[in-house]
Formats: structure tokens, sequence, C-alpha cells
């Protein structure tokens, strides 16, 4: 998941310096939820493990 933030975040970076301003601010939002969803998961996964 964290992969996927990355390139996400990428393509956002890329769309940005090129001027694609729509495809920039959808790719960081795209990267902006994986991100979270994947540090959740990886907080729920470490207590539900250390029980």
């Amino acid at each position: 998941m964290f992969h996927w933030a990355i390139i996400f975040a990428v393509i956002a970076l890329i769309a940005s310096f090129l001027g694609f301003g729509g495809v920039a601010g959808l790719s960081a939002n795209f990267a902006y939820i994986l991100l979270a969803l994947a540090v959740i998961l990886f907080i729920v996964a470490f207590v539900s493990r250390k029980m």
C-alpha cells in the first residue's frame, strides 16, 4: 500500500511540474488516502499482533 501511495505522489509531482493541475490534485488526494489507510492498517496489525 505504501508503494501505491509513493507512486501516486510521484505522479502528482510530475503532473504539477508539467502544469496538469487537475491530475496533480487527484493524484495527491489518492496518495494521501492510500498513505492514511496504510498507516491505519499498520497500526491495527501491530496492536493485534501484540495481544
